[in-house]
């Protein structure tokens, strides 16, 4: 079984069409007996997919921090919950038990997550696929900006290839399973 990580926010924000797609991505997992790897919470974006997966009667394994635990944000339905000392713990956890990483809508966590999995890349680290959901134009302005980071040569044409953007869930799922 392949497990795909799934960096997302622990808030579900103000477009309702995110929780629906988070449910259809798990659906779309499921189908193809794909396990979801995430950060272990029961609120947000993140419990909505957990809570999909989980009634669908896949696979989940959730990573979290005991700080995260303690205030009560924990998916406790799990029957893979680790619950580790800190976010440099929980990432590197996350990394060993996926194949691949999905970057869904959300907030500074989620850009922490995706900065150091893609960084870990580009240091030659893992070679695993990086697929960054711009559903609704989210991240263009995070697109925007590594244009300009190439035009100021911070970043390069060819380091943008080390992951890839959708902005669909077909797309998106279409490259899982041509990379995975």
């Amino acid at each position: 079984m392949k497990n795909i990580a799934v960096f997302c926010g622990a808030r579900v924000g103000v477009r309702t069409n995110r929780k629906l797609l988070a449910q259809e991505l798990m659906q779309s997992f499921f189908k193809e007996d794909w396990g979801l790897v995430y950060g272990g919470g029961k609120v947000g974006l993140m419990g909505i997919m957990a809570d999909e997966m989980l009634m669908l009667g896949g696979e989940v394994i959730g990573v979290i921090p005991q700080r995260l635990m303690d205030w009560e944000v924990g998916h406790t339905g799990l029957k893979h919950l680790h619950i580790v000392s800190d976010m440099h713990v929980r990432k590197k956890m996350m990394y060993d038990h996926s194949d691949a990483f999905v970057i869904f809508p959300g907030g500074i966590g989620t850009m922490d997550e995706f900065f150091e999995i893609l960084t870990w890349k580009q240091l030659g680290e893992h070679t695993k696929p990086i697929v960054l959901l711009n559903h609704d134009g989210y991240y263009t302005g995070l697109l925007d900006w590594f244009a300009r980071a190439v035009e100021d040569g911070f970043y390069t044409q060819d380091q943008l290839s080390l992951f890839q953007v959708e902005s669909s869930l077909s797309g998106l799922m279409s490259f899982l399973k041509k990379s995975i």
